[in-house]
Order: C-alpha cells, then structure tokens, then sequence
C-alpha cells in the first residue's frame, strides 16, 4: 500500500529488534571480581608460603631429619598462627619460691649535716697581719688561724698598767696617813670624823685599784684576740679574707668556716606509719644500721647507726625526721651532700619470697602464675608483704618449692599449657629434642628473655616446640638455615613451595621469597 507522500520516512533504528542484556555475562564478571577480592583479602591475613617453607626447615635442622617439617600442620594449615590454636604450648621463664630471712629496710632521701658548723670572726677590729691556715686542713681545737696586728692592743695595756700604779700609789699614801691619824685619835689629839674621812678615802682609792686591775685584763685580754684561734675542731673551708686587710667583728663572712666532719650526720625522713617499727627497735635496746648510698644508688659511701628522732610529725608531710651518725673516718662525706639513706628496720624470718617480675595485677587483686605438675599454669591469689629490689615477699597464697612463671605471664591464662624454663639454664644442642609432625610455617615465633640469660624460645601454631640460641645452631629471622648435624642438606628452592634450600635465606615474615638462580 502506498504510504502518503508528506509521511516521514521511517529511521533504521526503529526497525531493529530490541537487545536485552546478557545476565550470564553480568554474573560471571560479579563472581569474577568477588573471587579477586576474597583472594586478596586471604593473601593479606594468611602466612605465605615463605613461611611455612622457613618452619619447616628450621624444624629439620631441629629435629636432625629431612622429613620431620610438614605433618599435620604442615605449610599453614589447620594450625594458623601460632597464638591461635588453644593447644599452643608457651615457653616461660619459672623461679621457685624460697623461704628466707628477709631483711626490711626504709629507704630514704638524705641531707649530710656536719655535726658543727662555726663562722671564724675576728673578736678585735685592726688589720690582719698573717694568716696561718692552709684552705681544707683539718685543725685541733685552739689552734692559731690568723693573726692581727697588736701593737695598739699592746699600747692599751701600757696605759692600763700606768693607770693602775699610779691609783696604787695612792692608795699606799691613803692607808699611812690612816695609821698616823688613828695614833692621833689615840693621843686625843684630833676629832674623831677626821680618822673616819680617812678611812673613807681609802677603801675609795681600793676600789679604784680593783677597777684599774679590770682595766688591765681587759686590755691584755684584747691583745689576747689578736691571735685568732680555731674555736672547734674540723675541716677548713675557702679563706674569706687575706692579709692585709681590715678585718672587724661585724664582719658577715668572717675569715674562715669550719665544719666537724668527724663525726658526721645525716638528716633524713621516713613516713609517719613506719615510725612505730622504728621505735619499737630503739625501745628494745636495738642499734639500727644505717648505710648511706651515692645519688646513683650503685656505690654504698659509709655504714653508721640510728642516733636520735625528732619529737614531732611534720603534718604537711606526713612525715618525721631522723638523725644518723657515721664516723666518716674517709672523709667521704661532705655537708650538705645528698645521699640515699637504706635503714634496716626489721627482720622477717623464714619468709616466703618470689621475683618480683612474678607478682601479677588483675581486677580482683595481686596473682601469680603457678605451674603445676602436669606443665599447666594456674592463677593463684597472693597476699604481698614487703619488696626489696627484684624479690617480694608473700605473706599468704604461696608455699616455698612452689614455681611460679616470671615471664612471660602476659600471654597466659588459666590452664594453659606452658614449657617451664629456668633462667640461666643452658640452651639444648641442635637436633636435641623436637616434637613429631611439627609445622614450621604455623605461627609466629614466640621469645622468652629470662633475666638470667636463658636461651630464646620458639612456638609454631599446632603446639610443636622448638628451643635454643644462636649459639646453639637456631637460626632467627632472616638468618641463614644450616641443615641438621649429620642430615642431608635440603634440595634447592621449589617453585611451587617457594621454601629455602641449601646457600638460601628465609624471607623474613610477611615477605615472599624468590626462588634462587
């Protein structure tokens, strides 16, 4: 049929069948993408296969076999990571518990105080002629430090005795004209108020006499002061003034200070609560010991006794101070030196005592880690006594011979199950001891560092074990893996495994190590 001539033509596109999207194709790209990103996700958190390769060979340089390194864990599998199976056994370092005298001392900041302390002035004013002092001697009591010069001194005394002959002289006339006047009275031949006015006059020239006599000391007395003389025994300080100069009683400085450094004293403060301990010691006739430490606390400076307490409490404190006297025969103890003060206090007999690194804090108190027979650990409640240094004392909650972990609590719980190591003990030869089946690319590796020294440690994730130190032919991270003594050297690198061979190193964790050339 013909279509009208003004009839727009029909457009191409409106003559095509309409598509439909393919949703097979839709779908394979989603599971493609959700593949790719599970793969990622699983490449990021699992271990690779650099480390189940590095496992494996240190499990056969452990175990002394070719064969001993892939079981049932073998390669990252069932066990996962070594702090994830509840089956991990965890090396830990253990200390048994020792029953001891347990000495309890107060320890204390300290000022060393001299026991005198003396500002050598002069007693005269004049100019200082020579001083005989050496800055730092130790001088007697009385011995002469300075001299002034005399001579006016000298002078006063001269006048002092011209004074006193002259009065004397009258005195002498005074006391004839009284004889010759009593005779006279005797003869009736004067009034007696005569004899008496005689009488009066000469007990006045005596009094003159007496304080021309006082005039005299004093004089001699200044000219004494002219030596000045050490008042105490001691040490001499740093001279204040040299010779030549004008010196004058009311000088500050004064010349010299001397400090009786033999004895010493040192002032220190305890709490008030411990004062009854202390008290009770001195009431029993007990002589506590005092030892005075450098500011380090490495280096004990002198050993000395209790000497007296104060008699009150300082309340803004809390506080009360003591007094301890030290011979200090090496002078090495200066005043005003700040020491560490250690003072026994008690004595506790037969006390149970662990290292203090044992003695854990949780929300219902203080605890320790007991290991028991069968190589588990279990919380113990614990009632602390006194601490000194590295060892606490534990009043209640343990009984000596008991072993208690010291480190390595921080990842235990309850049960768990643990190899006991004991500082100091010496590190198993390679090829020693290692369990069947172990997986050396489980679990990451766990150290203990003992106080003592102990070898490290290491855990894989099915619970196998591993001990020794470098020494003692365990390689560590990165290190190169020698094979076991007397067991064939391991093949070269597998592509599919990617695990080192003989001449390769282990990547560390987290990397993926290249097969060699």
């Amino acid at each position: 049929m013909a279509m009208p001539a003004d009839s727009p033509a029909p457009r191409t596109t409106d003559m095509l069948p309409e598509r439909r999207p393919n949703r097979a194709k839709v779908y394979v790209i989603g599971l493609i993408l959700l593949v790719a990103i599970g793969g990622a996700i699983w490449y990021a958190v699992t271990p690779h296969a650099t480390d189940a390769a590095a496992g494996a060979a240190k499990g056969k340089s452990a175990a002394g076999t070719n064969g001993g390194g892939f079981g049932a864990g073998g390669g990252g599998g069932a066990g996962g990571r070594g702090g994830g199976d509840p089956r991990t056994v965890m090396p830990v370092a253990v200390a048994p518990a020792r029953s001891v005298d347990f000495v309890v001392y107060q320890n204390a900041l300290g000022n060393v105080n001299a026991a005198s302390t003396v500002t050598v002035r002069p007693r005269v004013d004049g100019q200082l002629v020579r001083v005989l002092f050496r800055e730092g001697d130790i001088v007697k009591a009385g011995a002469v430090l300075a001299e002034i010069d005399p001579r006016p001194f000298e002078v006063q005394v001269m006048q002092a005795n011209g004074q006193m002959a002259r009065d004397q002289a009258q005195l002498a006339n005074a006391r004839i004209d009284l004889e010759r006047y009593q005779t006279l009275l005797a003869q009736d031949s004067i009034a007696q108020q005569q004899v008496a006015t005689q009488q009066a006059l000469v007990r006045q020239l005596e009094g003159t006499v007496e304080a021309d006599r006082g005039v005299v000391e004093n004089a001699k007395l200044q000219l004494s002061y002219t030596k000045i003389l050490a008042p105490s025994a001691g040490r001499v300080g740093l001279r204040q003034v040299d010779a030549g100069n004008m010196v004058r009683q009311s000088d500050a400085n004064g010349i010299v200070v001397i400090t009786q450094i033999q004895p010493i004293a040192v002032v220190f403060s305890i709490p008030e609560d411990r004062l009854q301990a202390v008290m009770r010691r001195m009431h029993g006739g007990s002589v506590l010991t005092v030892e005075a430490w450098d500011r380090a606390g490495k280096t004990k400076i002198a050993t000395g006794k209790l000497a007296s307490v104060d008699n009150q409490i300082d309340p803004t404190t809390g506080t009360i101070k003591l007094k301890a006297e030290f011979a200090n025969e090496n002078a090495e103890m200066f005043p005003n030196q700040f020491v560490n003060v250690r003072m026994e206090v008690d004595t506790l007999h037969n006390a149970t005592v662990v290292p203090s690194s044992a003695v854990q804090r949780g929300n219902n108190g203080t605890f320790v880690y007991r290991v028991n027979d069968d190589d588990t650990v279990s919380m113990r409640p614990v009632q602390l006594g006194p601490a000194q240094g590295e060892t606490t004392v534990i009043e209640l909650g343990l009984a000596p011979g008991e072993r208690v972990v010291t480190d390595g609590a921080d990842k235990l719980r309850d049960g768990a199950k643990i190899e006991a190591v004991v500082p100091g003990a010496e590190a198993s030869a390679p090829g020693a001891k290692s369990a069947a089946g172990q997986g050396g690319g489980q679990g990451r590796r766990n150290r203990v560092a003992s106080d003592g020294g102990a070898p490290s440690q290491r855990t894989f994730g099915n619970g196998s074990r591993a001990g020794g130190n470098p020494d003692a032919g365990v390689p560590g991270p990165g290190s190169a893996i020698p094979p076991a003594p007397g067991a064939a050297a391991p093949a070269g690198n597998s592509p599919s495994t990617n695990a080192p061979g003989a001449g390769s190193r282990a990547a560390p964790p987290g990397v993926r190590a290249s097969p060699s050339g």
